[in-house]
């Protein structure tokens, strides 16, 4: 049996190295994508082909509570968070619209960080994700697309809306 087992080993092992990962983010609209979160059924495994121009409804869900549970995550991060509100995962999405935008050191394949949570950007110490937090978190990204929005997405996208802050995504 154990003579078996090593070749199919090895077989899987060849497949699965040899295959490519030709996917592409999903494309839907905002709506549909919050509403997929919501009720756990978002089944992709990248965040949706955003722009800018979704931006500014992305930010309309800045500031909602509601923990989900069932969403993607970058598959290189080795922590594991169970819940995150959807607030907090919306910003990250908007997060990996700039990211992708100037094709940031941290972005793997769609996702900006390893995960949609933010931590102390000196001593890169985990923080308590807090309705607080988020708040702040929030504001800075409300601030930076308001003081920008009449500006062609390209002058600002590589003003990180943290940058003033004590925060950085994890």
């Amino acid at each position: 049996m154990k003579a078996i087992r090593l070749p199919i080993s090895i077989f899987l092992l060849l497949i699965f190295l040899g295959c490519e990962d030709k996917s592409e983010p999903p494309k839907m609209d905002v709506e549909r994508y919050v509403n997929l979160l919501k009720a756990g059924d978002y089944d992709h495994w990248e965040l949706p082909d955003f722009n800018s121009k979704d931006i500014p409804k992305l930010l309309s869900y800045r500031n909602e509570t509601e923990i989900i549970s069932d969403y993607p995550i970058n598959a290189l991060s080795s922590a594991w968070f169970p819940e995150c509100s959807l607030g907090m995962y919306i910003l990250w999405t908007v997060e990996s619209i700039r990211a992708r935008s100037i094709g940031s050191e941290l972005l793997t394949r769609t996702f900006p960080s390893l995960n949609p949570f933010v931590k102390n950007r000196v001593d890169l110490e985990y923080l308590e994700q807090t309705a607080q937090l988020q708040q702040e978190v929030a504001d800075s990204y409300f601030e930076w697309w308001e003081s920008n929005k009449n500006k062609d997405f390209t002058e600002f996208d590589e003003i990180d809306p943290l940058a003033d802050t004590e925060y950085r995504w994890h």
